[in-house]
């Protein structure tokens, strides 16, 4: 079952009345997100993109700060939600 605040990225939803599907690429439950881990891995993220030199290893770089920092957030309105 999904749980408050589980986290879809690239999602596809349809919704009928008696049932909603979601279809996504990515998804993680909310009983998984590890706040510890996550900050210890941005932390990480933002010193390799201090030493980055290619345009795509920036991007990418650049494409995990940024989806370890929503996971910071939902993690931080769950928790504001208890």
């Amino acid at each position: 079952s999904r749980g408050l605040g589980d986290v879809y990225k690239r999602q596809v939803l349809e919704v009928q009345p008696e049932q909603v599907t979601v279809l996504s690429d990515t998804a993680v439950r909310s009983k998984d997100l590890d706040e510890a881990r996550a900050k210890e891995a941005l932390a990480a993220a933002e010193a390799a993109r201090a030493s980055a030199t290619g345009s795509i290893e920036i991007a990418r770089i650049e494409a995990e700060i940024a989806a370890l920092a929503a996971e910071l957030a939902v993690i931080r309105k769950l928790r504001s939600k208890l």
